[in-house]
């Protein structure tokens, strides 16, 4: 087991904060993560978090998955004392991290996504990770499901992922499955591009808008200057930035910063 202390991490912040969506509590106040093709549980107390996974695990794999390397606090400090709304916002959302996740699952996830709330997105990704993923086993004796690689999707029929319950996003994700199988676009390359160029190519899939874009460049490719635009972020921008996000103030955070607009609009008044 690792166990670390960190004030800006917050493991129930993270699973509920519209980023990941393959993270859920289980029995005594654990969380339980399959990302990346591993299984992991971990628990929090107060600033004291405990990963059960061995040391190495941790430095090759958690450590960045979790963002351990960025100063959130510096992030949060940084926030203009003049604006009251995203003081609060982000004092209200410490605690979340932009994870470094799986660019392929992220696409995948936020087509999903669409028209979509939370715990229905968890439910359709469980169904076709059971469905199509690798069965596996984890050290602690765990079964679980890897994500399904983009040629297992391609190769299914449109009825059966609609019998994952994914609707009109069944075609979505069929005909971006054959895209990136077949090499039309290129996740490796992806990769190594900027976040214009790489939203521009994203844009190219079936099914992904601007918006989902912006979340794969956030959420996979931790562009942090993306700014994902839902009706939540909409209806915060018109009722406290009317003259527009200052984002030339907060750069290459920005989107940090849109993540906890986005849990605190979502989640404050619950």
């Amino acid at each position: 087991m690792v166990t670390i202390e960190d004030k800006n991490f917050s493991l129930p912040k993270i699973c509920d904060s519209g980023q990941c969506f393959r993270m859920e509590p289980c029995s005594g106040g654990r969380y339980r993560l399959v990302a990346l093709g591993r299984y992991l549980e971990a628990e929090q107390e107060g600033d004291r978090i405990t990963f059960d996974c061995t040391q190495e695990e941790f430095d090759l794999v958690w450590k960045d998955y979790f963002d351990l390397s960025t100063d959130y606090e510096g992030i949060i400090a940084g926030v203009d004392k003049d604006d009251a709304y995203l003081v609060t916002a982000a004092e209200y959302g410490r605690g979340i991290r932009i994870l470094n996740q799986d660019l392929w699952e992220m696409i995948v996830s936020f087509i999903i996504s669409q028209q979509n709330n939370i715990r229905r997105i968890r439910k359709c990704i469980r169904q076709l990770c059971e469905r199509y993923g690798e069965r596996r086993t984890s050290g602690n004796g765990t079964v679980y499901h890897d994500f399904p690689a983009p040629e297992t999707l391609a190769c299914a029929s449109l009825d059966d992922l609609y019998a994952c319950g994914l609707g009109y996003r069944s075609k979505y994700i069929s005909r971006t499955a054959h895209s990136v199988h077949c090499g039309e676009v290129d996740l490796g390359k992806l990769g190594r591009m900027d976040y214009d160029a790489a939203k521009k190519e994203l844009l190219r899939l079936y099914g992904v808008g601007v918006k989902v874009a912006d979340c794969i460049c956030l959420f996979a490719l931790h562009q942090t200057d993306a700014f994902p635009r839902d009706t939540h972020i909409n209806k915060v921008m018109a009722a406290q930035y009317p003259g527009g996000f200052p984002f030339e103030r907060y750069g290459k955070y920005s989107g940090i910063l849109q993540q906890y607009i986005f849990y605190y609009d979502l989640t404050e008044n619950k």
